[in-house]
């Protein structure tokens, strides 16, 4: 890796790196915490209620404007002597991907005592699921989930999305506040060479800068360092994931001026809107978490080049920052993988103007299906999260306690602050739920073609009665509900007979959705499989096409949807030939190729191979009944 130039030195010296950027924030734990409230009530020895106090009112905060709290005294866990009578209560807790590991520690920390809740035992159940997806089923009362199955308890990641459960309906279902467990900043992480080439782990930008400099093609050329390419930002879908509604909301704080004081009419102002607009085209392109992003990064690195290959910087929470720093990733943020921890680490940078904070608010759901039993266990389980045992598993698990402390071996190598004073929570109700509503306008425009496999093989049955071809062409269409006005979509499928390649090729020309949906859904009605699987020489050709159009404005990709591995006829395209081309356009005029493995005779590896070449994701759908939700999520990156 070349040396950055002088002007900014490169910082070989870690602790020394981790020292000064703590002494330029340690004004004192407690300096910048103007907004937090920390009700204790202590009643027969339980807290029935604690709130955040990391939660800061923004870097113009004064020593001399408000006195610090004392920090919170954390009582002990009071386990029952015996456990109550079976059968147990049982209290199913819901988390965000985020926060899962958190929430699953504090459920076994909780079982591994006694409970008497009542005169009955109480059993804990972790489950999890993306925030987004969460916030809409709580806001119907979790209907599609049978009724002995519900969440008693749901613990998103930040606080946002009660709010967006609220507006969607839930307001019979989620109470409005919630009861913090524990926190984490959301940050912008970068390769530790990129932070020290562009000073920003010396001196942290504002919220404009990191905007205006990731629209700067020529940002690392300008800094001699033009084999980092374009400057590359990642952000989560602020649909799916409280760090995309974080990186969302501080754009439209940047381009109002304020992030701690952003305004729902700020949100739909147009003169705002269009810089808004300007900041999504630096947009690499948008995942459904934070461990999509950080999983590419690796593999970026372990394959001999740098994490630079794929991304410049991303907004993450710092939990995630430690969990890569450590060697820990996840491809689809369910199975985590720990290896080596990489040799080129993540600096998390906190923006100057304020960053938002994932506050991890608890709730006991109040839906018909929550009897009285279940809501009494269900509070004694947050009991139990803000003792002193349970506050240890939350810092553990690499989230900042009550107090807003770290653990020190989860700070070191996170190289994260050891107190921040600029933490804002996030906006009121109906601040989040226009920026919601706003995203699908200001988002960055796509230029995607569908490519989908129809040979023989896809008209084999499934268990719904349909032919695999029929449910993937029903997946496709709902999924078009996701584009707008202004997104070239086009479609093209690919089978080979009688020595004739790809065909039936193009059948839809990518274009503006909006003026030729209706010929889309009458070329994709009138696709039938044939016979063999050319599936190199159609990601070769197509790819070739996509980048012959490409834009820099706009997410350049391919949806490629297969169920078998490459059968030709005739002599075609090699899959190192595709793989060769694939790597030379990520180099000029990248184009990304999600792929989804559709049923179980997928090629799963080559699939991965041409997603992991062109720095996008691949989707498992090898349970073909489940193509539809697949391709829902997978299209949310646009």
């Amino acid at each position: 890796m070349p040396d950055a130039p002088s002007s900014v030195p490169y910082r070989r010296d870690r602790s020394r790196l981790r020292e000064e950027r703590r002494r330029r924030r340690r004004r004192g734990m407690w300096m910048g915490i103007a907004a937090a409230v920390i009700a204790v009530l202590v009643i027969g020895g339980a807290i029935t209620a604690m709130v955040v106090a990391n939660q800061g009112s923004g870097p113009a905060a004064a020593p001399s404007e408000a006195a610090e709290p004392e920090p919170i005294v954390f009582p002990d866990d009071e386990p029952a002597a015996e456990p109550g009578a079976e059968p147990c209560t049982t209290v199913s807790v819901l988390s965000s991907f985020e926060n899962a590991e958190m929430v699953e520690r504090l459920a076994e920390g909780y079982n591994a005592e006694p409970r008497d809740v009542d005169g009955s035992c109480v059993t804990v159940v972790a489950a999890k699921d993306k925030s987004g997806i969460a916030a809409e089923e709580a806001a119907v009362g979790f209907t599609e989930t049978p009724e002995d199955e519900r969440p008693v308890v749901w613990i998103p990641d930040a606080r946002s999305w009660l709010g967006v459960a609220r507006e969607g309906g839930g307001g019979a279902n989620v109470p409005a506040e919630g009861t913090s467990i524990g926190s984490s900043d959301i940050v912008l992480a970068m390769p530790e060479p990129l932070a020290a080439a562009i000073g920003w782990d010396e001196e942290p930008p504002t919220w404009t800068d990191v905007f205006e400099t990731a629209d700067d093609a020529a940002v690392w050329t300008d800094l001699d360092h033009p084999e980092w390419g374009e400057f590359k930002l990642g952000k989560t879908s602020p649909v799916i994931a409280s760090s995309g509604e974080a990186a969302m909301l501080a754009s439209y704080g940047a381009a109002a001026g304020s992030l701690a004081d952003l305004t729902a009419a700020e949100i739909t102002d147009d003169e705002i809107s269009d810089e808004v607009k300007q900041h999504e085209l630096a947009t690499s392109h948008y995942m459904a978490t934070p461990e999509h992003f950080l999983w590419h990064a690796r593999q970026s690195a372990d394959a001999g080049g740098s994490a630079a290959d794929f991304l410049s910087a991303v907004i993450v929470d710092e939990k995630s920052v430690w969990d890569y720093n450590r060697g820990i990733t996840s491809r689809d943020g369910v199975t985590r993988i720990e290896t080596d921890p990489p040799a080129e680490q993540l600096v998390p940078i906190y923006p100057s103007d304020g960053y938002y904070v994932a506050d991890n608010p608890a709730v006991v759901l109040t839906g018909s299906w929550v009897d009285d039993a279940e809501a009494a266990a269900a509070e004694d389980f947050l009991r139990f999260a803000g003792t002193k045992e349970g506050q240890a598993i939350v810092r553990e698990a690499g989230y900042r306690d009550l107090n807003g402390e770290l653990d020190a071996e989860v700070e070191e190598v996170g190289a994260l602050a050891e107190s921040t004073d600029a933490g804002l929570p996030f906006p009121e109700q109906q601040v989040v739920v226009a920026m919601h509503e706003a995203f699908p306008e200001v988002r960055k425009r796509a230029n995607v073609l569908f490519l989908l496999d129809v040979s023989g093989s896809m008209g084999d049955p499934i268990e719904t009665g349909e032919s695999k071809l029929e449910a993937a062409k029903q997946a496709v269409e709902l999924s078009l509900d996701h584009f707008s006005a202004g997104d070239n979509v086009g479609l093209a499928a690919f089978s080979e007979v009688d020595a004739q390649a790809l065909a039936p090729g193009e059948v839809s020309a990518v274009a503006d959705i909006a003026d030729t949906r209706d010929r889309f859904e009458s070329a994709l009605g009138g696709l039938k499989p044939i016979e063999w699987t050319p599936l190199y020489e159609a990601v070769d050709t197509f790819a070739k096409q996509q980048a012959e159009d490409y834009d820099r404005d706009r997410i350049n990709a391919i949806v490629l949807l297969s169920d078998g591995r490459n059968e030709t006829e005739a002599p075609s395209t090699s899959s190192q030939q595709m793989l060769d081309t694939l790597e030379e356009l990520h180099h000029s005029t990248p184009v990304l190729v999600f792929t989804l493995a559709y049923g179980a005779d997928a090629d799963v590896d080559t699939l991965r191979a041409i997603s992991g070449a062109t720095g996008a994701h691949y989707y498992d759908a090898t349970d073909p009944t489940e193509v539809d939700e697949v391709l829902g999520e997978l299209v949310t990156s646009f």
